[in-house]
This record gives C-alpha cells, structure tokens and sequence, in this order.
C-alpha cells in the first residue's frame, strides 16, 4: 500500500480540525451553494416577509393553542431565562404541585403556564437571543409575523410535510379569501410539541438563521422522518378535574385579525397572575404588560415611548410587584440603592442595575448573566405596527376565530 506524505497527511490534518470547528449549520449551508450564514439585518430596519419567514419557522407548526402562547412569551425574554432556570432548580415538581408552585411566581401568565412544557421553556433559552428577536419582531410587527406563520404551514403542507396525525389535527379554511391553516391536538386533553428541523421542512435559512437548538437528523424521527412528536403531555395532570379542553385554553391565535386571543378566565381560575384583570373575565385580545418586560430594551423608540409610559401604572396595579425607578436607572449609576423586580432584586452597581436593564443580571450569578446577556436583541431599533398598552383588554365583537 502507498504511503501517503508528510505534506498530504499534514494538510488532511487540517481540513478535519476546520470540520471539526465549524458549526453545523455553516456545513450545510456550504453543502447547498451558500458562502456563509445569513446574517440578522442591521439595527433601524424592519424584517422582510423573507426573513420573517425563517425566524418563526422553528415554532410554525406547533399546535395553535401553543404557538400563540410563544408568541407572546417571547415578549418577556428575562423571564423565560427566570423560568428555565427556576425549573433546573426544582427537578421535582409536576402536576399539581408544579402548577401551585408555579402560580407563586411574579411572572406573565403565558410563561407560568408554559411551564408545563419544559422541553419548550429549555428550547426557548437556549437561543435566547432568538427568543428575544422573535417577540421585539412580535410587538412591532404582529400581523406580519402571524401571515409569516401562516406562510409557512401552507409551504410545508403543499410540500406534503405537514398533515393530520393521530397526535393533532391539520385543517385549511378561508377568511376574507386568505388559506388558514390551523393547527389542533387531536386530544382535548392531550397535546404533543412537535419536534422538527426548519431545514428538513422548508431548507436551510435565506435571511434569518435559525435557533442553537438541538435539531434531529432525518431519519431519527418516528417513522423516518425529520418531524416527530415529544412526549405527550396530560394537561388535565396538572390543572385537575376543571380542564376543559383546548377551547379553554388561555390563548388562541386570531389568524383573521391578527390578533391573540387571552381567555382571562383560565388565567383566573388557575391563580396566575392577574394584576389589573380583577374584573376582567372572559376573553379579550391580547396587549403587552411592560410590567412583566423586567427592564429588558425594546427594539425601537416607539416601542419604548407607548410601553414605559405605561409601565409605573401597570406595576402599581400588581401590589406584590416594586416600582422600578426608570428615570434614576436610565443614566449609569444613578440607583444607588438597588432594585426589586417582582420575587428578583438586582443589586446597586451591578451591571443590570448601572445599564437599566435586568437582563444584564438574572438571576444573579456569572452563568445567569452570560447566559441572559445573550437575548439583548441584536435586531436593536428596527419595527414597525403591531403592539399594545395593557396586558389584556375585553375583546369588542368577534375577536378572533376559535
């Protein structure tokens, strides 16, 4: 057998070290004619339907009930990395004990109830920087980033990767001459998250990449493909005998009017945070609670102008919440004194306290700071539309589609 030189295995040496250090994602892109990785676009510019399309297509197919509750989720970035990081310290808990322990959080109640999700909580804060420039694209461009998701399930629904399962239900409807394709468990009280790579689905990222989640290859799926399902979760085993199915589920998308649906009722029948909604029941259409934001930047001026006008009003309603100084933490060094966030303080002097944002600082700790430090949006000031003042309004008239 011919032995191969010094110069061949010196330079064979070298190409496996660069595979070995290149990402995954930078291998496929290769593979399919790309030079590099798309890039997120710059700080003062509004995402196109393209690079709409690829941010939300990691959670495009999940199951209507689940993909709005994200959506708005997403808005809370700090608190979503709260939550995962809550949920490694009391490994324990489920069911019942979990949804009480849970309710005594000072968190948004689209993040307490995701909490019967973990593995979505996890997928969340692992890219939170994804996360984050998923709901800022959220608040400022709303019915833009509803079609994109619409967009999406049609393409992967003509593509023949997406229909019925005996794990959820897969229907096409039409309103104001638009497709809708909804997405439902095929149990009332069973729902499965599916787990699915983009770029099986719809191809390797054009605008906007996708999030460092773990993606299983082709083939490892049930059934051998790149789309399966987790473990399905009995959400009767957690908030008991008052279930009543997916139609009494917090949130729902109004596809139609682009909109979320908030069903204040299971939000007070399951004691999570009301603050303002004493009297509120029944459904309204969802508004953001900058209450809840904890410091965290918004993307652009006009977003940060409507939400902290708010937010003194909003956190005086919620007694169990400290007023943050906003003024006095807007310049470094100001507070002097520390902050209280809900149930987390940010110490005097800390970066999240010299910079005004607890996002530099959660949950205190170099790992929780490097780890937060991820979601502040590299998207910068860069929306338009969508968003709102309170947290949940009663809706007027139809609302949205069930």
């Amino acid at each position: 057998m011919k032995r191969f030189s010094e110069g061949f295995k010196q330079r064979m040496a070298v190409v496996l070290c660069a595979l070995m250090l290149t990402p995954l994602n930078a291998v496929l892109y290769g593979q399919i004619g790309f030079d590099q990785a798309p890039q997120p676009p710059p700080p003062g510019q509004a995402l196109t339907p393209d690079q709409l399309n690829d941010l939300v297509a990691p959670i495009a197919l999940y199951p209507d009930p689940l993909v709005s509750q994200v959506l708005v989720a997403a808005t809370y970035p700090l608190e979503v990395v709260e939550a995962n990081q809550w949920l490694q310290r009391n490994p324990g808990l489920t069911g019942p004990a979990l949804t009480q322990a849970v309710q005594q959080q000072n968190w948004d109640p689209s993040v307490q109830a995701l909490m019967v999700f973990p593995d979505v909580i996890k997928r969340l804060n692992d890219d939170v920087t994804w996360t984050t420039n998923l709901g800022n694209a959220f608040l400022a461009q709303q019915a833009d980033v509803m079609d994109a998701v619409q967009r999406m399930r049609l393409k992967a629904q003509q593509a023949g990767k997406l229909g019925s399962t005996p794990q959820e239900t897969v229907t096409t409807t039409s309103e104001g001459g638009q497709p809708i394709v909804e997405i439902v468990p095929a149990n009332p009280d069973v729902i499965y998250v599916p787990v699915y790579n983009p770029a099986w689905v719809w191809g390797a990222p054009l605008w906007y990449p996708y999030p460092s989640w773990y993606w299983p290859g082709p083939g490892v799926m049930v059934g051998g493909f790149g789309f399966g399902f987790g473990i399905g979760i009995n959400i009767g085993g957690f908030f008991g005998g008052g279930w009543g199915g997916w139609g009494g589920w917090g949130w729902r998308p109004g596809w139609g009017s682009h909109n979320v649906i908030v069903n204040n009722s299971f939000i007070h029948r399951y004691n999570f945070n009301t603050a303002h909604l004493a009297n509120v029941h029944g459904t309204g259409v969802w508004q953001h609670d900058p209450a809840f934001r904890g410091g965290v930047p918004y993307s652009n001026a006009r977003l940060n102008e409507q939400y902290r006008g708010n937010v003194r009003a909003n956190i005086a309603a919620r007694p169990n919440v400290a007023a943050r100084p906003m003024e006095q933490s807007a310049r470094p060094g100001a507070n002097q004194q520390g902050e209280r966030f809900g149930n987390r303080s940010v110490p005097a002097n800390t970066p999240a306290a010299r910079n005004g944002s607890a996002f530099g600082g959660a949950g205190n700790g170099n790992a929780a700071r490097q780890q937060a430090d991820h979601g502040y949006s590299s998207l910068g000031a860069a929306r338009t539309g969508g968003g709102g003042g309170a947290r949940s309004a009663p809706s007027r008239g139809g609302g949205g589609r069930r």
